[in-house]
């Protein structure tokens, strides 16, 4: 670790718990970061509003970039199968300093992450509980949602396999319960005992047809949003079984299965609640937060309200676990390659994780929650609704990173033309576009709950936290020990991937 790495340099490997995660572990990990239950509770609600009852058109249109980007993903990790993901991919196609913003990204997305999901596993636990009162007291939510990211972190902290078990319960409690809501409200609906507010589902939901480019934009930002996560597959690659093809498939397994979870949900839940402005109709407001658990007591009554409003709970505290593990991993990558201080480097000798680097993001995490919780209650919900910026960006990063990396070899077969050039290009350009629409729109100071000099919050932290990489980046460059990265000596297109026992698959999709 004190010498900088050539490209005749030997590959070290990181010290992870190889071969620890199967094909079932590694799409778990990537479900589960993506939070389902939470993810369509906060969503689908603000989804409605923009596009009325093309909320399912908007779940399939988000999810043609996000498979697109899920192939360059699988594409990368077939011949460079590293734990840094965005960040090493970026750096060997695009250049130092774009991998490192990618990086950067990726941390950014985590970080904002953790305090929102923190603060749901807490409202809603107590809530689940009959607390109400007490999930109104800032204090009270605060000290426990800090806990939770406390405990996540000693879990992520304890070792891959603990993380990959704790996951397997948590995420079939998730499904089962999402798949028991929609069969149940669409058979009440098809039987005509769901209420005079129930309509019967249209094929016409599924299109977008009528719709404008902003609302487009603004839903597919939102649904980029709760697709968000997927990638914790490809971020502990290192620690799974056949590590250049297992993550990929894991990928876009868990993209197909989160495509036909939430279009499900979404044509139960529009279909029994109506789109009404009383009761449980989509157009009341009360209801935006939250479309999802407020069938629960109508639907299912006051027990099976209980286990919604539990399952919710559980889907933001796995989801607070799943984030620490691919920005704890993307850290770790980026010290081993020298982007960063070798501190993050650590990897713990007995539990194979990121030692260092998971306390850092559990800790700054917390701090980030800490400071937005006390300061203002609306800034934390505006930080959740820019989320999708930094997403959008990292993802565009892979993707194109993707076609530059196979640029020379795309010609040569119909296979690399699609999953190594066209498709990944369409996939970053989707997300260039879903961010410019998105970012012009957030500028509106009405955008959101806060505003800032006359520019919309959402647009501030959103934006403010990519651009706090630039001078970050910068100090890091200015560092001594850190300077071979940046003059891309220590990670460049000929650096071999710093993986043990690591042979790239030949043939075959």
């Amino acid at each position: 670790m004190s010498s900088a790495l050539t490209d005749e340099s030997p590959a070290p490997a990181k010290g992870l718990s190889s071969g620890s995660l199967g094909l079932w572990g590694n799409t778990v990990i990537g479900l589960a970061s993506t939070a389902p239950a939470y993810s369509l509770a906060a969503t689908l609600g603000y989804v409605v509003l923009a596009v009325g009852d093309k909320s399912p058109a908007m779940f399939l249109i988000a999810f043609v970039p996000m498979l697109l980007v899920a192939i360059a993903y699988r594409e990368l990790n077939s011949v460079m199968p590293d734990c840094g993901t965005t960040f090493t991919w970026g750096a060997k196609a695009l250049g130092p300093w774009v991998g490192w913003l990618g990086g950067w990204g990726l941390a950014v997305s985590g970080i904002i992450v953790l305090a929102n999901v923190a603060e749901v596993a807490a409202v809603y636990f107590l809530r689940a509980f009959g607390l109400d009162e007490v999930a109104e007291n800032r204090i009270a939510v605060l000290l426990i949602g800090v806990g939770f990211i406390a405990a996540m972190t000693w879990v992520s902290y304890r070792g891959i396999l603990v993380s990959e078990r704790l996951q397997n319960v948590l995420v079939v409690f998730q499904f089962i319960v999402l798949g028991g809501l929609s069969i149940l409200a669409l058979w009440k609906v098809y039987g005509g005992t769901a209420g005079p507010q129930a309509v019967l589902p249209e094929w016409s939901w599924f299109s977008p047809a009528g719709l404008s480019s902003s609302a487009i934009a603004a839903a597919v930002i939102l649904c980029i949003f709760i697709y968000w996560g997927w990638d914790a597959c490809l971020a502990v690659n290192e620690e799974t079984k056949d590590l250049a093809r297992t993550p990929g498939r894991a990928a876009v397994l868990a993209t197909v299965i989160l495509l036909v979870t939430y279009c499900l949900v979404a044509v139960a839940v529009q279909a029994y609640a109506g789109f009404g402005t009383t009761g449980i109709g989509l157009n009341n407001e009360a209801n935006i937060d939250d479309v999802v658990t407020v069938l629960g007591g109508p639907l299912l009554g006051p027990v099976m309200a209980f286990v919604l409003l539990l399952v919710i709970a559980v889907s933001a505290t796995a989801s607070t676990q799943t984030t620490i593990l691919p920005t704890a991993r993307g850290t770790l990558a980026m010290a081993v390659y020298k982007a960063v201080p070798e501190q993050f480097a650590r990897v713990h000798p007995v539990f194979k994780t990121p030692s260092f680097s998971t306390l850092v993001m559990g800790i700054t995490a917390g701090v980030f929650y800490i400071v937005l919780k006390l300061l203002s209650e609306d800034a934390l919900f505006d930080s959740i609704a820019s989320l999708g910026l930094a997403v959008a960006f990292y993802y565009a990063v892979t993707a194109f990173a993707c076609v530059v990396y196979f640029w020379r070899s795309i010609f040569r077969s119909a296979r690399n033309f699609f999953l190594r050039g066209l498709f990944p290009l369409l996939g970053g350009a989707g997300m260039v576009w879903a961010f410019g629409i998105s970012a012009r729109d957030m500028l509106d100071p009405d955008y959101g709950y806060t505003s800032f000099g006359g520019v919309g919050g959402v647009f501030v932290i959103g934006v403010g936290m990519l651009v706090l990489g630039v001078p970050l980046m910068v100090a890091c460059a200015a560092k001594m020990s850190l300077r071979p990265y940046f003059r891309g000596e220590s990670l460049n297109r000929a650096t071999p991937v710093l993986v043990p026992d690591f042979e790239p698959p030949r043939g075959g999709l």
